[in-house]
């Protein structure tokens, strides 16, 4: 509703090309790094003011033989000796960054050619401290996937938080910011969320473009995909928690209300959804209204479970199933994170 009546313009520059560090961070990733060199060597940029950096989390494969083997054509190896995890190795990378823009991504995301391009444009507005990339699940056909039209609804969004003020999250995948604001680095700290508090924090915004496009297929191994989000949101919660202070609106105004509204509380929803039906179950023994509630619930529920189940069913019954699944993933989160789990190593996923 707000973006009817605030809308901040981003004055994005096509002609703008300041130096930049691509860092891609990579881990025993010897079966597909060469699809993302040839991506990554394709990318419409400068040559003389791209500096391509892999940073390698201590890969035991032939990974990183693999990158040191481009070195002629301006791809670089950094190795950090010991497994630290992923933010670690950027870390390590950014110390060698000689870019003024430092682009983000993995190997499991594929970038349009003009990506680069698209992504740094928006840097030519004095306001914008980080971008974020819009995000593009495939099935393996190359079709948008179920899970697609969900993260289209969580993209859609990004683009009204943009208008609005900020966005509250960054594409972990593919996204990028100003050098300055990567010198804080926590390596126990999802840094895509990092990035944005310290946008925030510095006097930046983030925002999402819709012109920069990050593609990837669905996880085959939907338990990995279940633990990667219970992974991402037991980070962001600790991420939050070490950020207490941009809660406070008197502070930060709006943006404190966006990230209580779009952040802390849609990790809550899982517990508004289990209060909502067992005041359900409890009201429709009074009211027949209830009673068509408590059997609109049900059916939404046995849709996931059905979305779960199917293998050939219109994309579109599988946004239930990764609803639920994503409110499980947020229950497990904080269960994690009052356990004091915090998931600084990662495995990429097999997509």
């Amino acid at each position: 509703m707000v973006s009817f009546f605030r809308h901040k313009e981003v004055k994005r520059d096509t002609t703008y090309l300041p130096p930049v560090t691509l860092i891609i961070t990579v881990h025993n990733e010897e079966s597909r790094i060469k699809e993302k060199i040839k991506n990554t060597l394709e990318l419409d940029y400068p040559r003389d003011r791209l500096q391509i950096i892999f940073a390698s989390d201590a890969s035991t494969d032939s990974t990183d033989d693999i990158v040191t083997s481009y070195a002629d054509r301006g791809i670089n190896l950094v190795r950090q000796p010991m497994r630290k995890g992923k933010e670690s190795a950027q870390k390590y990378a950014i110390e060698q960054a000689s870019g003024d823009i430092i682009v983000f991504t993995d190997v499991a995301t594929m970038l349009e050619k003009d990506s680069i391009k698209n992504i740094v444009s928006n840097f030519a507005d004095p306001s914008v401290g980080c971008v974020s990339s819009e995000d593009r699940f495939i099935d393996e056909h190359g079709n948008l996937s179920g899970e697609g039209f969900y993260v289209k609804y969580e993209m859609w969004l990004r683009s009204l938080e943009s208008k609005v003020n900020s966005v509250v999250g960054l594409s972990g995948s593919f996204f990028a910011a100003r050098k300055e604001i990567c010198t804080d680095w926590p390596i126990d700290i999802p840094s895509d969320f990092n990035t944005l508090l310290n946008s925030i924090k510095l006097g930046f915004r983030g925002i999402s473009d819709p012109l920069s496009i990050g593609i990837y297929k669905n996880i085959k191994n939907e338990k990995k995909e279940f633990m990667r989000k219970v992974r991402t949101i037991t980070r962001g919660i600790s991420a939050l928690m070490a950020n207490k202070e941009l809660l406070n609106p008197m502070h930060y105004g709006i943006f404190s209300w966006q990230l209580i509204s779009h952040k802390l509380m849609r990790w809550k929803v899982p517990f508004f959804m289990l209060t909502a039906l067992f005041t359900s179950i409890y009201l429709a023994l009074r009211s027949g209204f209830f009673r068509l509630v408590l059997l609109a619930e049900l059916a939404f529920y046995a849709l996931a479970g059905l979305g779960h189940r199917a293998t050939s069913i219109h994309p579109i019954f599988k946004i239930p199933y990764y609803f639920v699944q994503a409110n499980l993933a947020a229950s497990y989160a904080w269960i994690k994170y009052f356990k004091g789990e915090r998931f600084t190593t990662w495995t990429p996923s097999n997509r």
